[in-house]
């Protein structure tokens, strides 16, 4: 379980990759940001990779809030192209913050082998969490599906949040249709 204090540290760790990159994420400038008295984080956090787990862990925590309940069996269609709306249409709007600090950390995981592990070890907890909605939908082979479906929605992300679609990202309809499109392809077109 985590104390109050190292959930603001690792929040406030989101927060400065989200803002200002891997780069200006230090140990003093979460101290500062925070309020915390100098030497808090590396109390907490001794490293750099240690600070970047702390921070990747609780951004896992945050992104699938709401979403590690049981999903109800069977899952609708309708319902699951609804969940996959509301997930992206949020972290395209309210939870940006977030979805820029994983880009960030996606990014530190290519040079960082020990947060590369645990980058992926948290990946798989969404893909398993996507197959466990899929199969209750009548996905055929539903850990296939779920690789296709989370490919799908990081690549949204990716474009919407810091590629060529930052300009012009997809709203609730667009994301809405897109996941439709995608839940027919994996799910066939009679799957209800």
């Amino acid at each position: 379980m985590s104390t109050p204090r190292a959930t603001l540290i690792a929040d406030t760790a989101i927060a400065l990759l989200a803002e200002r990159g891997a780069r200006g994420l230090t140990h003093r400038a979460v101290d500062e940001r925070a309020g915390l008295p100098p030497g808090s984080t590396s109390n907490h956090a001794r490293t750099r990779a240690a600070l970047l787990r702390a921070a990747l862990t609780r951004l896992a925590e945050r992104e699938t809030t709401g979403f590690m309940a049981p999903p109800p069996a069977p899952c609708p269609r309708a319902a699951l192209r609804e969940t996959i709306t509301a997930g992206l249409h949020t972290a395209l709007t309210t939870g940006r913050t977030l979805t820029v600090a994983r880009l960030e950390l996606a990014l530190e995981a290519t040079r960082r082998p020990e947060l590369r592990a645990h980058y992926d070890s948290l990946g798989h907890g969404f893909v398993d969490l996507a197959a466990d909605l899929l199969a209750s939908a009548g996905a055929a082979d539903p850990w296939r599906a779920a690789r296709r479906l989370v490919a799908w929605c990081d690549g949204i992300l990716f474009n919407a949040t810091a590629g060529s679609g930052r300009a012009s990202p997809p709203d609730r309809a667009e994301l809405r249709e897109q996941a439709e499109t995608l839940l027919a392809a994996l799910l066939g077109p009679n799957a209800s």
